[in-house]
């Protein structure tokens, strides 16, 4: 039913780039490593004491302060409390949406050709078709019956326009399919602004047949705490909401009071913002200046970088210099001659990594 785990084929590189004397410069995988803010861990530990059962739907004050930050920060001035379900973690959700709205056999999930390799899988564990579908095109709509955006993207960090969004929300209300927006990067934006699909100028007053999707992993470092939302057309959240319910997909307690802070401030943001933009701005400086060209790249926490080579000759290259990154075909075949770098290393290990750039 499933492709081989792509991060196993992974593994001879990794033993290659742990064996450098001055030990290995992870890049292939985008984890925090940064702390989590203090105000958030208090808010966790202050509600630590939680003997009882949450509800599905969330306390009341974490659906408000998501809703207040979708307003505040992304411009959608029409979120709602009421439109608004936590998750535990959005790979999870990613992973079970298509089997936990019904769809199955005949029904076809499309999304980006070169792609979080999870939307293929959600599609294949509800028994649904995937679909990869080339930026700038859109499919034949026949049996299509739910289209992921993910913009910012990933791997290749590029951000979709306002114009390019509100063409895709169009063609799918008047094909009846459901549109679903990753958007866990929105707030890492360094050379475009994303916009959300849930934004007035994308679909206007409606957020009819739209779901949008947000994490708090990278931009507030709560990868550990696993802690997400998703928002948008209130008639598909009830019914996500009461799949939900039976399944027991609950967030604890405390990590929905940690959540409830996070949303709230924006200074934690801000604060992160500042560390990877220095990260990026080093590696792409030693990445340009050892041959590579950098594409794309406008947002995300990832540089797509290539030299013209099969991806997997370029993952030895780095590896023989301690150095990990991440093959491009694991997101697809057009990504075969790229590799994707990921700015989530300490400050000490991307200093270590572009010093082996520039050596070589």
């Amino acid at each position: 039913m499933l492709p081989v785990f792509p991060w196993d084929r992974l593994e001879p590189f990794g033993a290659s780039a742990r064996a450098h004397p001055d030990g290995v410069v992870d890049l292939s995988v985008g984890t925090p490593v940064d702390p989590t803010p203090e105000p958030i861990r208090a808010a966790l530990c202050a509600a630590a004491d939680a003997p009882g059962y949450p509800t599905v739907f969330g306390k009341p004050e974490l659906r408000e302060s998501i809703a207040g930050w979708l307003r505040r920060r992304l411009g959608v001035t029409g979120a709602s409390a009421d439109a608004v379900l936590p998750v535990m973690g959005t790979k999870e959700l990613v992973a079970a949406l298509p089997n936990q709205l019904g769809l199955g056999p005949g029904d076809i999930v499309a999304h980006p050709a070169l792609a979080y390799p999870t939307y293929d899988v959600g599609a294949r564990l509800a028994g649904a078709t995937p679909l990869p579908v080339v930026d700038g095109t859109l499919p034949d709509p026949a049996g299509v019956r739910m289209i992921w955006l993910n913009s910012p993207g990933n791997p290749h960090g590029a951000v979709r326009t306002l114009e390019q969004t509100r063409e895709i929300v169009a063609w799918a209300r008047e094909h009846d399919v459901l549109v679903v927006s990753d958007e866990c990067y929105i707030e890492l934006c360094w050379d475009a602004q994303a916009v959300s699909v849930l934004h007035p100028d994308v679909c206007g007053d409606s957020h009819r047949g739209l779901l949008a999707v947000h994490s708090l992993s990278k931009r507030s470092n709560l990868a550990g705490y696993r802690a997400g939302f998703v928002t948008g057309d209130p008639a598909v959240i009830r019914e996500l909401l009461a799949v939900r319910k039976h399944s027991g997909h609950i967030v604890p307690g405390p990590v929905q009071a940690a959540m409830t802070v996070a949303f709230a401030d924006d200074e934690h943001v801000a604060e992160q913002k500042a560390r990877y933009a220095a990260r990026r701005a080093a590696l792409r400086g030693a990445l340009e200046a050892a041959g590579f060209r950098i594409e794309h790249s406008q947002a995300s926490l990832y540089l797509w970088a290539t030299r013209d080579e099969d991806c997997w000759d370029t993952v030895a290259w780095f590896a023989e210099r301690g150095i990990l990154v991440a093959p491009g075909d694991f997101y697809g075949p057009l990504g075969d001659r790229h590799v994707r770098l990921a700015f989530t290393a300490t400050d000490e290990r991307v200093a270590a990594g572009v010093k082996r750039l520039h050596e070589d």
